[in-house]
């Protein structure tokens, strides 16, 4: 009777794991329908994403260069590429990115390169750093729609005025439901790391 109840107790708590879980996947899915619109900005802060092996971006990656150079066309100013070099990428993506932008206008000189990190957080820490010494008051952040809003409070709590542009994602359902999947995941080791100091990197 005592391993029947222990089961039952094992049983509810996954089932109320897998609630939560998905609770969290939903409010992804909400949270990236309802970004506020872009306000004004001083500089843009574009995040990384994989690289292909042989040194272009990946389709993910484009259509966050793509989103940032035509911002960058509508309101010219500093941008911030982010990004490290992953185990099988040739070089750091900051390096890709910057070379992508300079081919759609973008001048070298406007562009600063975070090269070393490796997470969101490091992204928008390195890119603060970069920005130091500048007359940048508020920045335009650009990465993938699902991921916006939680590079928004992280650019928040790192004290950034920032607005969003997120560029969409439009590569099938398998890719719908492991990127929303991952961030969801994402935001809970956000939130842990937040609220309970936990050091999870």
């Amino acid at each position: 009777m005592k391993h029947f109840t222990l089961l039952k107790l094992l049983l509810i708590c996954v089932l109320l794991g897998v609630f939560f879980y998905l609770g969290v996947v939903a409010m992804v899915c909400y949270r990236e329908k309802h970004v506020g619109p872009v306000g004004e900005y001083d500089a843009i802060i574009v995040l990384g994403a994989q690289v292909k092996p042989d040194g272009t971006p990946s389709l993910q990656l484009q259509w966050r260069i793509d989103a940032a150079a035509k911002a960058w066309k509508e309101h010219p100013g500093l941008v911030v590429v982010c990004g490290a070099q992953g185990g099988k990428e040739p070089a750091p993506e900051a390096h890709i990115m910057r070379d992508e932008l300079v081919k759609q206008g973008v001048p070298a000189e406007s562009i600063l390169m975070d090269d070393k990190s490796f997470n969101t957080k490091q992204n928008i820490d390195n890119a603060l750093r970069l920005l130091a010494g500048h007359e940048v008051d508020q920045v335009l952040i650009v990465t993938s729609d699902y991921h916006l809003p939680r590079a928004m409070a992280i650019a928040e709590d790192a004290g950034l005025e920032a607005s969003g542009l997120g560029s969409p994602t439009k590569l099938g359902i398998n890719f719908w439901v492991k990127n929303h999947g991952r961030e969801a995941l994402a935001w809970i080791k956000y939130w842990m790391q937040k609220y309970l100091h936990l050091s999870l990197e």
